[in-house]
């Protein structure tokens, strides 16, 4: 996703899929200026299957202003993962979190719920 032109940063984790097993999500930061749409998403997801294959097409990608990090800038996977399997409950220890506010974010705008 990192070498769209379009996307400035990106992360990916897993989460439980009743078919698959385990389901593709994708959270995608935008270039300053550029905002998500419908379009952006399918030529995101065909961007995937271009360069990766069709296994590794995202189920989901969740356009945000920005990805929780430590403050040491280390991407949190784990609240990531959380928040895509919809167990936002038990996010665990956020105090280490550069931005705190960004959770509630992602949270409301969870592509599957």
């Amino acid at each position: 996703l990192v070498l769209h032109d379009l996307v400035a940063e990106a992360a990916v984790v897993g989460y439980p899929h009743d078919i698959k097993g385990q389901g593709i999500y994708c959270y995608v930061t935008l270039n300053a200026g550029i905002d998500g749409s419908d379009e952006l998403y399918a030529e995101l997801r065909g961007h995937v299957r271009k360069e990766i294959g069709p296994i590794a097409t995202p189920d989901h990608i969740q356009f945000t202003d920005g990805l929780p990090k430590t403050r040491s800038g280390k991407i949190m996977r784990r609240i990531l993962r959380k928040i895509a399997e919809n167990e936002y409950g038990s996010l665990g220890d956020t105090s280490t979190l550069a931005d705190p506010s960004l959770v509630d974010r992602l949270i409301d705008g969870r592509q599957n719920r």
